[in-house]
């Protein structure tokens, strides 16, 4: 005879990671792209303080590492909200 499941033996029964195996990978690249985008930022600095480098205002720096940082966190936020496929 087998036994009548409930409601509330499913939700027992499928206890596990609030996330699927491919968020976690989603929310890895993420955080590279993260990354990638603190290392584009850095440099630029003069070893003398009274001399100005102007390198400091590249494009590189002002402009695409702030823009990959954007996109970074997008897509962290992206992994983190996307449904996780159902394994059966």
């Amino acid at each position: 005879m087998k036994k009548k499941t409930t409601p509330k033996d499913k939700t027992t029964s499928e206890v596990g990671f609030a996330l699927g195996k491919e968020n976690y990978r989603l929310m890895a690249i993420g955080f590279g792209i993260i990354v990638l985008g603190f290392i584009l930022m850095i440099g630029g600095g003069s070893d003398d303080p009274n001399v100005f480098n102007p390198e400091i205002f590249s494009f590189r720096r002002i402009t695409l590492a702030p823009l990959l940082l954007l996109f970074g966190f997008l897509f962290e936020i992206y992994a983190i909200l996307k449904k996780p496929k159902k394994d059966a």
